[in-house]
């Protein structure tokens, strides 16, 4: 199964390119999971991460934004999905995340969470199922 960008798009895993205050507005400003986030924490966020950026190929302009946090071997958790407003129902999203699972894929991972309030058709197309016993997760939240 892959997944193509439209025609005048391209993705990068390059954190130099991250746009990171367009980053931070799309998240703290209009993600409901993340609504307020500070900056300083996205930052930090961002460089503990392996980061994928969406861009405009004729304006160099970040259009989406993911990312991953993984040891590179065992497990990933796929955290961040943004799609600017402006590009979305074109395929980027969809084309981003299966990018995402196609360079994790070769690396041994066996297992790739996410969460999502409104998106699970989306996931389920690039391969995502729900869990098979979520009664063996748990979860530690802190105040």
């Amino acid at each position: 199964m892959t997944s193509s960008l439209p025609d005048g798009y391209a993705i990068s895993t390059d954190p130099a390119r991250i746009d990171t205050d367009r980053v931070h507005a799309w998240l703290s400003e209009d993600a409901y999971w993340a609504l307020g986030r500070p900056r300083a924490q996205q930052d930090k966020a961002l460089a503990g991460s392996l980061n994928f950026g969406v861009y405009d190929a004729a304006s160099g302009e970040q259009v989406a934004y993911a990312r991953v946090v993984t040891d590179a071997a065992t497990f990933a958790w796929l955290c961040d999905v943004y799609v600017d407003r402006s590009v979305r129902g074109k395929g980027i999203g969809k084309a981003m995340v299966t990018a995402i699972r196609d360079h994790l894929e070769p690396l041994g991972i066996r297992r790739v969470l996410l969460a999502t309030q409104d998106a699970h058709g989306v996931y389920e197309e690039v391969g995502f199922k729900p869990l098979e016993h979520p009664e063996r997760w748990m979860a530690l939240y802190f105040s």
